[in-house]
């Protein structure tokens, strides 16, 4: 395992700025420790639960920026898709985001062909007219972000020694 480490100024700093703050401290520091790439050799660097954060900043980063369409032409399905995501979330207590990620897993498996492939830009937009049985799962996202992205902060600061030591 690679030690990941976080400054307590840092936490402090980022606690009275927010949950996005909060959790991107230990994002920046996990991907530091992984030397910015997360890899098949730099994942077996890190726990389940630093792979499972690391994982819901892919998939928010992802869909808050172009959907699942998105995430999934962009080569992100099979990390979310065939890792133990959903589970760790539900492990977490994120029961919703769960069976989000399970449902966006079941249209992944419909897609994948269509959306993995090459696209020119163009293509690729169409897909949000051709695919729109995506649209629900990423407006649940974007209306669940902000109680996620605060269930992920208290679950870190409950179980700290999971994610990193605090000097």
């Amino acid at each position: 395992m690679k030690e990941v480490i976080v400054k307590d100024a840092d936490l402090q700093r980022a606690a009275a700025e927010g949950t996005d703050a909060f959790v991107q401290v230990f994002v920046s520091a996990l991907r530091s420790a992984v030397g910015g790439e997360l890899t098949a050799e730099t994942m077996t660097w890190l726990n389940a639960d630093q792979l499972t954060l690391l994982a819901w900043d892919t998939l928010h980063e992802e869909v808050m920026d172009g959907g699942f369409v998105q995430l999934i032409h962009n080569g992100y399905g099979p990390f979310i898709f065939k890792n133990p995501f959903a589970k760790a979330v539900r492990l977490w207590g994120l029961h919703a985001l769960s069976k989000l990620v399970y449902n966006a897993h079941t249209l992944w498996l419909k897609h994948r062909d269509v959306i993995e492939r090459e696209l020119s830009e163009e293509e690729f937009m169409a897909l949000f007219e051709q695919l729109p049985d995506f649209d629900d799962l990423d407006d649940q996202f974007v209306e669940n972000e902000e109680e996620w992205t605060s269930a992920i902060a208290h679950y870190i600061d409950e179980h700290i020694e999971n994610f990193a030591t605090v000097e």
